[in-house]
Order: C-alpha cells, then structure tokens, then sequence
C-alpha cells in the first residue's frame, strides 16, 4: 500500500534524508522512530506530498504520488501533530466540510459513528476556540479517518490527549490497521510503538539504522538479546552502540 524507493531530501548540500527505502502493507502499523533532526518529519511530509523528495519514488496504492497526486492522495489521510483547523467551523461542519472535498457519499452516516468513537458527540456544535489541545487532536483525526484512508499517516497523535482519549486512540489506530489500513506512526512514545506497531523503522542523521520486527531487529544484535524498544533504540543511535543509563 505504502512503498519508498530510495528517497533522498536535500537542503542545498545537507541531506535530510538519505536513501530510504521501505514498504508498508495493508494491515501494518510501521512505529517511524529517531531522535530530533533524524529526518522523521521529512520522511512522512514527503509521503503526504506536502515536501517534494528530491530523488526516489513513492507509491501510495497503484499510484505514484508524483506523477498522480490526486489519485494518491485521495487514499491517504496525514495528522500532524499540531492540529489546523477553520476558526468558524464547528466540530460538525468541519467533518461535513471535508466530506464534500473527499466526496464521501455517506458523510451523514459516518459523522456520528466518528463522534462517538473519539468522543466528540458533546462537542459537535463547538468551536476550536472552545476545545482543548487535546479536543483539538481528536478533531484532526476525525478529519483524517472520514474518507476511510487506505494509508494512515500519523505524527505524534497522542499530543495533548489525557489518558482515556489515549487509550481510545490507540484502540482506533489498531481498529483501521486490522480493517486493512497501512499506518505509519511516527512517535517519540516507545512505550507506545512496542505496544502497537507490528514493525519498526529506526532513523538517524536522515538515514535507516534498523528495519524490521523487534524481535528481527534484535536478533541481527545478539548483544540487545532480551532487551526493550528503548534499549534498542538507544544502543542504535548512540555513538558508541551502548545503552545510556
């Protein structure tokens, strides 16, 4: 659903990005991991198309989102982690409002159902100046899953959420993966990506250093045997391979 081949971003001389090459299927939540500056932003805004990669080719579907944008974009929903909303559009007529942009048929049926689920019915008739951060949030993603995307690309979503919209949202991200979705979560929570992401794509200085379940990623170290995400991901960005702490 999701596949990168060789994607380079530069800014001038610096790369931002370096040869990224992998693949999401329906079904999979790819966990995007990698201290700031790894190049994590870069790599899922280009997938968005909101960034042109400066070589390599991304295919969302059957399509290229090069060559046929609107096509590939159709089929994919990204969530920033700063939620952009109209000022003057209630909770309700910002769905219905991207309903007609995405022509989704049964927007009426859909609005409801996505109230519930990230508990927004109280708040339909509301304002963003009226919401929380974290009410915002979950706004953004109602926005994003109205057209059912066959790709999900999510930045930091649990931003500003309390504990029960996390766990709501967590329930949500796993609930369109097994309905075939390919999501991507990019997220500094590895409690989180362990949790519910069934491979891992661990970034630093713009480049891949691991690709793979935990147990494939561990098993290529066998000095990381029996050791968590963290451990993991720290022995892998570390300039001397070891664990901090």
């Amino acid at each position: 659903m999701i596949r990168v081949d060789g994607l380079d971003k530069l800014y001038g001389d610096f790369f931002a990005v370096r040869g990224l090459s992998f693949q999401v299927e329906p079904g999979e939540v790819l966990g995007l991991v990698g201290p700031n500056g790894a190049g994590k932003t870069t790599t899922i805004r280009s997938l968005a198309g909101i960034i042109i990669p400066s070589r390599g080719r991304i295919r969302i579907g059957d399509h290229d989102l090069a060559t046929e944008a609107v096509a590939a974009k159709s089929l994919l929903a990204f969530i920033p982690d700063e939620p952009h909303l109209f000022d003057y559009l209630t909770v309700e007529e910002h769905l219905r409002f991207v309903g007609r942009l995405y022509q989704v048929a049964d927007v009426e049926t859909r609005i409801p159902d996505l109230l519930g689920e990230l508990d927004l019915a109280a708040k339909r008739t509301a304002l963003p100046g009226e919401l929380s951060r974290g009410m915002k949030q979950k706004l953004a993603i109602a926005c994003g899953l109205l057209h059912d995307p066959r790709a999900l690309l999510l930045d930091e979503p649990l931003t500003g959420l309390d504990p029960v919209g996390i766990r709501r949202m967590k329930a949500t991200i796993v609930r369109r993966a097994e309905a075939g979705a390919a999501v991507i979560l990019s997220s500094h929570l590895l409690h989180l990506v362990e949790e519910i992401c069934t491979r891992v794509l661990i970034m630093n200085g713009g480049s891949a250093v691991a690709f793979g379940t935990i147990a494939e990623i561990v098993a290529s170290r066998p000095a990381l045997s029996g050791r968590r995400l963290e451990d993991v991901f720290l022995a892998l960005i570390t300039p001397d391979g070891e664990p901090r702490g």
